[in-house]
């Protein structure tokens, strides 16, 4: 079985990218005013801000009138001819985040098969941190009737010699160039080609290559394990939803029909971990509806705490001051996992809600409540994520970014799933 492969692609035509493509429907979830310009700058055009619903609405009234309308529209794009189709392809694409760092990828599609979500799981495409399920229902509603999946999930494989998209680059003169734009919102440029048919069979031979390698060091680091051959790096919980939903139709179809049914699969973006400008931020944590010198003399109170010294460490910051915490013999390997057990029993006993933020100038402008704290976590080393993912298990959920939030992938192509 080949896990990932190439796809029927949708890029729409005639249309200004620029306006078409929007960042992640998962970030800036406590700044709405980012997705109120987003739905503003694309009022009454083509634009792929219509076929989502950001996770900043998720909890407003309204939400099944707006999954109708996001149905609605994926259906008008499709009948009114918005869509050219490249079939049975792979995109190479150069993501330029800043001058001088770009990060490269591979658009293809993901076996569903292969993906388990579920705590302990051994399958060749693994999550890299919990999924948390009371998260999927409103996603799954979102996609169970949609003809369309955009995707903003990116997947990682460990491939230090660049064997499989790294050449790539060297090769853009024989392709297609299909794409080639600025990005809305300080987002930077992407272009990208679709790849000709021999290098579209040198990167079969090339995964496979990476599978014979990864099975042979599987041998050594854990015997006794499942080879993780491609590990989640951002949208584990759209992957997921991508998950329950075919599972769900997998029920009500024939084997002959589900394995060749088109939401067996789902669209990936797929990046190396060694590429250069892929960088590991960590992930903030913000609680609000709390008295924030209560949560911090509990916190003293769960662990051992100092404010100086060896141990796990992490910040944190409110209206009226900030501080460290230094814990030691902490029960987790990583601080945000001391950090996230303590929060998960707090919040649990005593009410609250916790968001995660990427970056410090967001962080410190939404500790400025009185009933808010936020927490700053130390960046975690990419280097070992396959290995600990495999020794250990799933990290603590959102235990590290891949960059700031505009830098996450932007939706622009498409699949059909029904």
């Amino acid at each position: 079985m080949q896990i990932f492969s190439r796809a029927e692609i949708l890029l729409p035509q005639g249309e200004d990218l620029s306006e078409w493509s929007v960042v992640a429907c998962d970030q800036y979830t406590s700044e709405p005013d980012y997705w109120d310009r987003v739905e503003q700058h694309t009022q009454g055009i083509p634009s792929s801000a219509h076929l989502i619903i950001p996770e900043a609405y998720l909890n407003q009234p309204g939400l099944e009138e707006r999954i109708s309308r996001v149905n609605a529209e994926m259906q008008r794009y499709l009948s009114e001819g918005l869509f050219r189709v490249l079939p049975d392809s792979y995109l190479y694409l150069e993501r330029e985040l800043a001058p001088g760092k770009v990060r490269h990828g591979l658009i293809g599609k993901i076996d569903l098969e292969a993906y388990d979500y579920k705590p302990g799981s051994q399958s060749g495409v693994r999550p890299t941190e919990g999924t948390v399920e009371s998260r999927l229902p409103p996603r799954i509603r979102v996609r169970e009737n949609a003809p369309l999946e955009l995707p903003h999930v990116m997947v990682l494989i460990d491939d230090p010699n660049g064997l499989v998209i790294e050449p790539l680059a060297a090769c853009t003169a024989q392709m297609q160039q299909v794409y080639q734009f600025s990005l809305m919102e300080n987002g930077g440029k992407v272009r990208g080609w679709s790849l000709a048919r021999e290098e579209a069979d040198r990167v079969d031979q090339a995964l496979a290559r990476l599978a014979e390698q990864t099975e042979q060091a599987n041998r050594t680091i854990a015997p006794e394990k499942a080879p993780l051959y491609f590990a989640m790096g951002d949208g584990n919980h759209s992957l997921a939803t991508a998950k329950a939903c075919y599972e769900k139709l997998k029920q009500t179809l024939p084997e002959e029909a589900w394995k060749t049914h088109p939401a067996r699969y789902a669209l990936v973006e797929l990046v190396n971990l060694h590429d250069p400008a892929l960088e590991f931020e960590p992930i903030h944590r913000v609680v609000f509806g709390v008295k924030p010198q209560e949560l911090l003399d509990e916190l003293k109170r769960s662990y051992q705490v100092s404010e100086t010294g060896e141990g796990q460490s992490f910040e944190w910051k409110t209206m009226d001051g900030s501080g460290r915490i230094v814990v030691k013999d902490p029960p987790s390997q990583l601080a945000v996992g001391t950090l996230q057990l303590f929060l998960d029993r707090y919040l649990a006993t005593y009410g609250g809600e916790v968001d995660y933020i990427h970056g410090t100038d967001a962080l410190e402008k939404l500790c400025q409540r009185e009933d808010a704290i936020g927490f700053l976590l130390p960046a975690m080393g990419k280097n070992e994520l396959f290995r600990t993912v495999q020794i250990d298990g799933a990290l603590p959920r959102k235990t590290f970014s891949m960059g700031h939030a505009h830098e996450k992938r932007f939706y622009l192509e498409c699949r059909k799933i029904r």
